[in-house]
């Protein structure tokens, strides 16, 4: 990746990370016409973002976090003993002559802040298949493939404006916002040969078609009585169940009036 289009990388990370806190706060500073321009300042900002990576940078199927979150315990270099060691040649490990286990020797033992419970070779090998998984070119894509990640990326955009147009309580921006996501779905289907990334995105993008079930005017209309009925009976029938069922239930209606959470 080049450093400019790192950039673009960073900067709807960081979009991403603020967006919930910045809708809140304007609302409580602002009001509610402060916090509707918010949200459609930041979704206007986040579509020319990944527009740019798409048309531009030719960065593919664009991935939810823009960035992999670091995994620590992952990029941990080796014990400097063990790097001493391997440099060397000298053993690492032991093998069990009867179990043919392998386990680390004595000698080889790092020190509690930096241990890990897999032998060196599993965690060389878990290091280099996420460095390769990381360092996959994205799937070039066609015409159609361009034009179905071009609808899911100004998707809010229409969304937003069908509000506008119509106000909260129309069907019509929830058809219209269900109908542009099952289209990029369907257009990309064709696509083959993904990489573990684009794969797990696209599952992602399914699974999320599920919450139009908590969308305004659907759950409002029809979700919210057989939802909160199922959670108030396990949470009376099943025990220890409540422990979760009663918070989400108290939690739900505040969740459900974001709409970063609901709808980003």
């Amino acid at each position: 990746q080049s450093v400019p289009q790192q950039k673009l990388l960073t900067w709807l990370s960081v979009l991403e990370c603020v967006e919930v806190f910045a809708e809140m706060g304007t609302a409580r500073v602002w009001g509610e016409m402060g916090r509707w321009t918010i949200i459609v300042l930041i979704q206007l900002a986040k579509a020319i973002l990944r527009l740019l990576l798409l048309l531009w940078y030719k960065a593919g199927i664009q991935t939810s976090p823009p960035i992999v979150p670091l995994n620590r315990e992952q990029q941990q270099p080796l014990h400097p003993q063990d790097m001493e060691d391997g440099s060397t040649g000298k053993d690492q490990t032991y093998v069990g002559r009867r179990s043919s286990r392998v386990v680390r020797s004595l000698q080889n033992t790092p020190s509690l802040q930096s241990r890990h419970w897999g032998s060196p070779q599993q965690r060389e090998e878990s290091q280099n298949r996420r460095a390769e998984e990381m360092n996959q070119p994205p799937t070039p894509l066609g015409l159609q493939e361009t034009v179905a990640e071009s609808i899911y990326i100004t998707r809010p955009l229409l969304h937003l404006l069908s509000l506008g147009l119509w106000g909260q309580r129309s069907w019509k921006p929830w058809l219209l916002s269900a109908v542009l996501d099952i289209s990029s779905l369907s257009l990309l289907s064709d696509l083959k040969d993904l990489n573990r990334r684009e794969q797990a995105e696209l599952r992602r993008r399914t699974i999320l078609l599920l919450y139009y079930l908590l969308r305004s005017p659907f759950y409002d209309r029809y979700s919210e009585g057989r939802i909160l009925f199922l959670l108030r009976f396990l949470a009376d029938y099943v025990p220890g169940v409540g422990y979760v069922t009663r918070p989400l239930m108290d939690y739900l209606p505040a969740w459900q009036k974001i709409y970063f959470y609901n709808w980003g």
